[in-house]
């Protein structure tokens, strides 16, 4: 695992744009330079045809897509990536060396959003449950809460006139240094923007 996910605190901003067909983040120290990203995250090999359904909004949650992490140095972090579907998805999560490590599960007709996450051994990590009162989504195991994501302002015009969301994604200190559960975690935060909020 890369070291970099080992932190408890990332500003996710997603790239703006009116008429966009991919969606590019990247990923900041809440603290720090807002200008350097310390994550790239972009999404690649797009079809064709997937672009052109993008545009649908009856057919945009359909599409597949493939996001690709990487760090300062152009080294991979991680890939999410999900096929064409048409009724829940289930999402794929690989290492940097393109091993599966685990699956996040949407669960249909949960209020807000709920996505099952699992390890490659099909144990469950943990749950993303969105609020339909507000945008923010916790991941819960049992009773504990292991991260918290929570949507940032971007400004009025932002707001208005793209799609662009920026999130703050807050890891508790006691899930474990160099877990799958931190990666699930940051793969899931890509996610909840592709799956549960275009």
């Amino acid at each position: 695992m890369n070291p970099i996910l080992n932190r408890n605190s990332f500003f996710v901003k997603e790239h703006t744009g009116v008429f966009k067909a991919s969606n590019n983040y990247d990923i900041f120290d809440p603290e720090g330079d807002h200008t350097d990203p310390i994550i790239k995250c972009r999404e690649v090999n797009l079809s064709g045809f997937a672009k052109l359904l993008r545009f649908n909004k009856d057919y945009k949650r359909m599409t597949p897509f493939e996001i690709v992490l990487t760090d300062k140095q152009d080294n991979k972090v991680l890939t999410v990536k999900r096929g064409w579907t048409f009724w829940r998805s289930e999402v794929e999560v690989l290492d940097e060396n393109d091993q599966l490590i685990g699956t996040m599960r949407q669960k249909l007709l949960s209020l807000g959003g709920r996505f099952r996450v699992f390890d490659v051994n099909e144990t469950e990590i943990c749950q993303l449950q969105g609020k339909w009162t507000s945008w923010e989504f916790s991941f819960q195991k049992e009773d504990v809460q292991l991260a918290l994501v929570s949507k940032k302002f971007a400004g009025m015009a932002k707001e208005l006139f793209t799609t662009a969301d920026n999130y703050l994604l807050t890891i508790d200190p006691r899930v474990v240094e160099n877990s799958v559960a931190r990666t699930l975690i940051m793969a899931s935060v890509m996610s909840i923007d592709m799956v549960l909020k275009e």
